[in-house]
């Protein structure tokens, strides 16, 4: 299931811009404290570190990506996610947009 909607949070109003504009994000709190990112990666292939375990959920469009320490590239499309562990680094190849929120912790 795709999340079209999340209600109830305090939205950072400046964008993260990486790589050139190729990934644009915003990020955003929940009534909990939970923190959460939104944003679209614009056909590339960008490597992102993490610093907190990830889950990468995609909302519309598609990726292929490539965790550390593997060779292998997986595809994820809407509906879809993948998790990426902490302290680690994972490599995305997208020829369409890619939009995702990724879930911190």
């Amino acid at each position: 299931m795709t999340t079209d909607t999340i209600q109830n949070v305090a939205l950072t109003t400046k964008a993260n811009v990486y790589f050139d504009g190729k990934c644009v994000s915003h990020g955003f709190t929940l009534a909990d404290g939970t923190k959460k990112s939104v944003g679209v990666v614009l056909p590339s292939t960008l490597t992102f570190n993490t610093g907190a375990p990830e889950i990468m959920e995609c909302v519309g469009g598609a990726c292929e990506y490539k965790l550390a320490g593997t060779d292998t590239w997986v595809a994820s499309s809407a509906g879809e996610s993948f998790k990426v562990p902490g302290n680690s680094s994972f490599e995305i190849r997208v020829t369409e947009a890619y939009h995702y929120i990724c879930h911190f912790g």
